[in-house]
């Protein structure tokens, strides 16, 4: 009976554990440059079987969050160098999340003070980037009116994406995890309810709608090989007013056979129900999990018991995990032995300093255990 504790090969990469720590925002690197917290930080996690670091801007023009760690220069991968020397002298496994926000940021953090770039130029008018405030503070902002992307920019941003994928691997990362997820640029052309396009990136299809996502996988591939590549995908998801639309369902199982027929590293659910969308369609993931046959990993709502559910019927091969992994950095051994799961301070998810990021404790009571 295969449990969450068994090796995993992944794309010929041997991980030790079938627990992964999922990507998340912590807005600790000032001037888009990861820190030696970061790197402390993410070694101290490195008992998991893979971790997914932080979204990672792959430009300037697809930040939407201030001091979030960036892959568009040499000093970045200089320092992300450090980040990922440390985890793996500790024997972990780490892909860096590539990350293009699209509508979700503002003009404060866009270069020259420029509109956001979308698939399209509505505006996401009642959700919030991180960026400055009329008094340059740090703080969450209403997104700002995008523009759409002319026909003749995409292959620049798919280049980004490819050229963010080939200074991950100069930083030393294991490989890349595309962020298509949580209502950003990628699923701003999945989602039909927001891709209002009428050329072939459009939303009036499946194949156009996926048309970008798909470009992107393909010049990540190009450029790193596709035993590095993998992506994350929000099915039903509504973060970022995403609406539902015609076809959604078999948008995203096109993607599946898609992304199978690619043989990449893996593909990464995030189910939403877990942030208030409506639950994904009864068998859904099942059925996913039939038109892709690849690695498959889910996040969202996941405890010890689902998780190992999920993984000893074969619907899932990977259980990710998210703010556990943040108050709880030896979460491995917690769920192995039953201990307790330390709750999270919200109030330290963004920003600040040590408090909250580097201060949770290994559990020290395995005597009364």
């Amino acid at each position: 009976m295969t449990t969450l504790f068994d090796a995993y090969d992944l794309s010929g990469r041997p991980l030790r554990n079938r627990v992964v720590m999922a990507p998340m925002t912590r807005a600790r690197a000032p001037g888009n440059i990861p820190t030696e917290d970061t790197m402390r930080y993410y070694a101290q996690r490195a008992s998991a079987g893979l971790i997914v670091t932080e979204g990672t801007p792959i430009s300037p023009e697809g930040n939407g969050f201030v001091d979030c760690p960036g892959l568009w220069n040499d000093a970045q991968v200089s320092a992300w160098r450090h980040v990922t020397d440390a985890v793996h002298d500790a024997g972990g496994t780490i892909f860096t999340q590539i990350w293009h926000v699209g509508r979700m940021s503002h003009v404060s953090l866009q270069p020259g003070g420029g509109a956001p770039v979308s698939s399209t130029s509505k505006q996401a008018a009642h959700s919030a980037a991180f960026g400055y405030d009329e008094a340059g503070q740090p703080a969450f902002v209403t997104a700002s009116t995008p523009r759409a992307l002319a026909l003749d920019e995409i292959p620049r941003v798919v280049g980004d994406f490819a050229n963010a994928a080939r200074r991950a691997v100069d930083a030393g990362f294991d490989g890349v995890e595309i962020h298509g997820a949580n209502g950003y640029l990628v699923e701003q052309f999945i989602n039909g309810a927001v891709n209002d396009r009428t050329d072939r990136y459009g939303g009036n299809t499946v194949e156009h709608r996926a048309r970008f996502a798909l470009d992107v996988v393909d010049a990540c591939i190009a450029a790193i090989g596709r035993e590095r590549v993998g992506i994350r995908l929000s099915p039903f998801g509504r973060l970022h007013e995403l609406g539902d639309f015609d076809g959604e369902a078999d948008t995203f199982l096109y993607l599946a056979r898609e992304l199978g027929a690619r043989k990449i590293a893996y593909v990464h659910i995030m189910d939403q129900a877990s942030r208030g969308a409506p639950a994904m369609p009864e068998g859904f993931l099942e059925r996913f999990r039939e038109a892709y046959r690849g690695t498959l990993i889910l996040a969202g709502g996941l405890d010890f018991d689902k998780a190992t559910q999920l993984v000893e019927r074969g619907t899932i091969d990977l259980a990710a995990f998210g703010a556990p992994y943040i108050a709880n950095p030896d979460l491995v051994e917690r769920l192995r032995h039953g201990w307790p799961i330390a709750e999270v301070d919200p109030a330290t998810y963004y920003g600040g300093d040590a408090r909250g990021y580097l201060d949770y404790p290994h559990y020290t009571g395995q005597a009364a255990a």
